[in-house]
């Protein structure tokens, strides 16, 4: 096999279903893109680094609180609309 096949990256619809077991080993170490159309489709990627990208890191309110603009000086104006007419 070549250097460039070792590191292969990207996989055709069809190239990633006769080499799926391939596919699947080559992501636990780097996501592979498969295309459709020449154009990428999807990203395979281990399950572990799914979990990493999706876990929740704390609270809304933990970020918020945590923000580097939290004691800046920031002037927020509300607008003061009237309501819509809402009856049909």
């Amino acid at each position: 096999m070549s250097s460039k096949a070792e590191n292969h990256t990207d996989w055709t619809v069809a190239g990633a279903k006769a080499r799926l077991s391939e596919v699947i080993q080559r992501a636990q170490s780097s996501p592979q893109t498969i295309t459709r159309n020449g154009k990428p489709s999807v990203v395979v990627v281990s399950a572990e680094e799914w979990e990493r990208k999706t876990s929740r890191k704390g609270t809304l309110a933990q970020f918020l609180m945590e923000s580097p603009l939290r004691n800046a000086d920031i002037d927020v104006e509300r607008q003061h609309d009237e309501p819509r007419d809402l009856t049909p």
